[in-house]
């Protein structure tokens, strides 16, 4: 809870991956992945409750086994290549203040994929949310590559161009831009059930390191993750 706010965290974790199969429980520095994220969340000065939302029974166990709750398996239509994170947030709101009958104010986001964040992170993005009086707050890291600089398209007429047209001769010059990391989602539960979106009129980032902004997608991502948390031993 923070300043009389209960929060409540979701952590989704389906049992499909295609880019690095078996993923959310693929052991990471001798832990199951997704150990870290229920670790991070259950430390926390400010969440109150952590859910894990699977379609997996091996998921779950785990999960449990770490100490975070898996009050129901997730349905099938919410657990498919194309399903939404929006969709599978919705379902534990619902199941929360529906099944559950627990009221609570601020929703936060983890991806288990993930694992570099710290603690502070999670409770920096929930500060900034309610004494920012902000809509929503995301994490990021600032982007290696700049649309103003040195990223490219192929336009429509065919020919190479920069995605941001502009007379910036470094990319220190251009405009700074951010990776979204995939790390921390905030929202007020109130304005999640009626925007269900990250762009908000009020939304605020959090802007993380790039040693802790590692989202693991692939194998490689996973063998990055691995020597990052071997050296910050």
């Amino acid at each position: 809870m923070y300043k009389g706010n209960k929060v409540m965290c979701v952590i989704p974790a389906r049992d499909g991956s295609k880019g690095l199969p078996g993923k959310n429980i693929k052991k990471l520095a001798g832990k199951p992945l997704i150990a870290y994220t229920i670790e991070h969340a259950q430390q926390s000065r400010y969440i109150d409750r952590v859910i894990v939302s699977t379609d997996s029974g091996e998921i779950a166990g785990i999960s449990r086994q770490y100490g975070a709750e898996v009050p129901f398996i997730r349905p099938k239509e919410l657990a498919m290549d194309g399903s939404s994170v929006l969709d599978v947030l919705q379902h534990t709101i619902d199941w929360a203040e529906d099944a559950d009958k627990y009221s609570f104010d601020i929703l936060v986001l983890l991806h288990v994929t993930a694992p570099l964040r710290n603690v502070s992170d999670i409770d920096k993005c929930i500060k900034l949310l309610v004494d920012k009086n902000a809509d929503n707050v995301f994490s990021v890291a600032e982007a290696s590559r700049n649309p103003y600089f040195n990223m490219v398209e192929i336009h429509g007429d065919g020919k190479i161009g920069l995605v941001k047209e502009g007379s910036f001769v470094t990319r220190q010059s251009a405009p700074k831009v951010f990776d979204i990391n995939g790390s921390v989602y905030v929202w007020w539960k109130d304005v999640f059930k009626k925007r269900r979106s990250i762009f908000l009129e009020n939304t605020q980032i959090y802007i993380m390191p790039k040693e802790r902004s590692v989202d693991i997608d692939d194998a490689i991502d996973f063998k990055i993750a691995e020597m990052l948390l071997r050296d910050a031993k």
